[in-house]
């Protein structure tokens, strides 16, 4: 029986989602209660990708293969009541055993989370405490070259060889909190993101928003092809896995 599942976590409880040895990981967790409920023998889940140290999801998917015929409301409870609470399933359901959580992915949204007003330190796990002004339209203007299909070379990890870095942006955009004007949301709808890739665009924008790039520098940018030409990569902590599309 194949299964599918969404579910949410708290990435600054965690060393990434990939299961590694003797570190704490989301995966490593999911996997040993899903190996108490199969009777000891293991389960592996395939999510739809892997995210870093501190970064969250609100929506993250992932199946998995189990032979048994518990009824997915009562694998939802049993699995929810063995992992974390820093994890939570949202939801599973039964699928084709040809479905797969990575290959199958139309889309994905990440959003990242800044606040430009006074130092927050409950939030400092959760939103990037940057604590100045940053000028919105040029920020704004830049997320929208970035739309469409380019080679994102310039965006991704300095170390990371790719057969290909064309991914397309299908939409962008840059919103105030509606509860604290001081916090900006930054959201990234593509076909499929490279590591770092949404940390590093979002460096390079708030780059921009002090003022040390104009908004248009993001077409050189991107036409060099080389990490070292963007700017920072922003902390794990103000980034979301929003959503996952098929």
């Amino acid at each position: 029986m194949r299964y599918f599942m969404a579910f949410s976590y708290d990435g600054s409880k965690y060393n990434g989602y990939q299961k590694q040895p003797r570190v704490k990981t989301v995966q490593g967790e999911i996997e040993k209660a899903l190996k108490q409920i199969n009777g000891g023998k293991a389960v592996i889940i395939s999510a739809s990708g892997r995210t870093d140290a501190g970064v969250h999801a609100y929506n993250q998917r992932a199946h998995f293969d189990m032979e048994s015929n518990i009824p997915c409301v009562k694998l939802k409870q049993a699995l929810n009541s063995l992992i974390p609470d820093s994890i939570y399933v949202r939801g599973i359901c039964e699928v084709d055993d040809s479905f797969h959580a990575r290959f199958n992915v139309k889309a994905k949204e990440y959003i990242y989370k800044i606040n430009m007003g006074t130092y927050n330190p409950i939030e400092k796990d959760y939103v990037f405490q940057y604590n100045k002004k940053l000028d919105i339209p040029e920020m704004e203007r830049a997320l929208k070259y970035l739309e469409g299909t380019h080679d994102f070379r310039s965006f991704v990890k300095v170390d990371e060889e790719k057969d290909d870095y064309v991914r397309t942006i299908v939409q962008t955009s840059l919103n105030r909190d509606t509860k604290n004007v001081n916090q900006i949301i930054i959201s990234v709808l593509g076909t499929g993101f490279m590591r770092y890739m949404v940390r590093n665009i979002v460096g390079m924008l708030i780059e921009i928003g002090e003022g040390k790039h104009k908004s248009e520098d993001i077409i050189d940018i991107l036409n060099a092809k080389d990490r070292t030409k963007a700017g920072i990569c922003a902390p794990a902590c103000g980034l979301y896995l929003k959503d996952v599309y098929y």
